[in-house]
């Protein structure tokens, strides 16, 4: 089984819930893929080398196409998904239209600089397009104790970081559970979904 863990990352928090994310994939049995999207810019004449200087490899259509299941990763910008993961998504037709990821399961995270900076709203941006990809969104049940005490992020909807004004908060306690819980639950669902096909 391999899941994979897209994102884009501008300061690493959301980066590193991508990688507490994966860890929680790893301890349901699964093979978690970190990958990441290119910066886009306002000038065209701007690119993006082909290989990241460092962290995650780039994305692929294929590897998209491949995985048995989908965490999707943004940080909150205006309380929508960041342009560069939309760029990406906004790529994705042939995707579509072969309904390559319809019936496969997905979840959503994001960090945001302030507690109330649109983390949900973020979430369900994100989710818009899976759901038009066909696929079945996973969010974060009550069952799992964190989202109840959390003082930090962290929704029914997905996984949320709260990472400050200046980027510098690291993830709490709670925010590593749910993230390591939904990695979990998203593998768990991935197995039991290969096992019916």
């Amino acid at each position: 089984m391999s899941i994979l863990v897209l994102f884009y990352s501008r300061h690493g928090s959301t980066s590193n819930l991508a990688q507490h994310i994966a860890r929680g994939i790893e301890e349901a049995g699964s093979d978690a893929m970190l990958r990441t999207v290119p910066a886009i810019s306002n000038t065209c004449e701007a690119t993006e080398d082909s290989i990241p200087s460092d962290g995650a490899p780039y994305v692929t259509l294929e590897e998209l196409e491949q995985c048995d299941g989908l965490a999707l990763g943004s940080p909150t910008h205006f309380g929508n998904m960041a342009s560069p993961l939309k760029y990406f998504i906004d790529q994705t037709s042939t995707t579509w239209l072969n309904g390559k990821l319809a019936g496969k399961p997905a979840c959503v995270f994001t960090s945001t600089s302030s507690l109330h900076g649109g983390q949900e709203s973020t979430l369900l941006s994100m989710m818009n397009p899976l759901f038009h990809h066909g696929m079945i969104l996973l969010g974060v049940p009550y069952s799992q104790p964190e989202l109840l005490s959390t003082q930090t992020g962290g929704t029914p909807y997905g996984v949320s970081h709260f990472n400050g004004s200046d980027n510098s908060k690291p993830i709490s306690q709670d925010e590593s559970a749910l993230c390591r819980a939904m990695g979990r639950r998203l593998a768990t669902t991935a197995q039991r979904l290969k096992e019916q096909s």
